[in-house]
């Protein structure tokens, strides 16, 4: 097998950023409390949310990006309605 150049990475440019975000946010705010794996799968999505917009503009993103982590932090300690009323501040604030 020949490989030429490794595989481009999405990055969600501009606007794309944005709904990629919020849609990834409710998701996570829909399974959090989910048996099987759910608040697994949630607290990586806040993580994935958290990085990515931190990456693509840590200033302007830096209000969002603070209340992930808090929400990622509520959700691991299973204050599943103080993580789902930051997920939804944060979703807001991407406008």
């Amino acid at each position: 097998m020949e490989v030429l150049r490794p595989k481009e990475i999405e990055t969600h440019p501009g606007d794309s950023l944005v709904r990629w975000a919020r849609g990834q946010l409710e998701i996570a705010r829909q399974i959090l409390d989910n048996p099987g794996g759910g608040l697994l799968f949630a607290t990586q999505t806040i993580g994935q949310v958290r990085s990515a917009l931190s990456e693509r503009d840590a200033e302007r993103w830096g209000d969002v990006v603070a209340l992930l982590e808090q929400a990622e932090d509520a959700a691991v300690r299973r204050e599943f309605d103080s993580a789902r009323q930051l997920l939804g501040e944060a979703a807001t604030k991407l406008g």
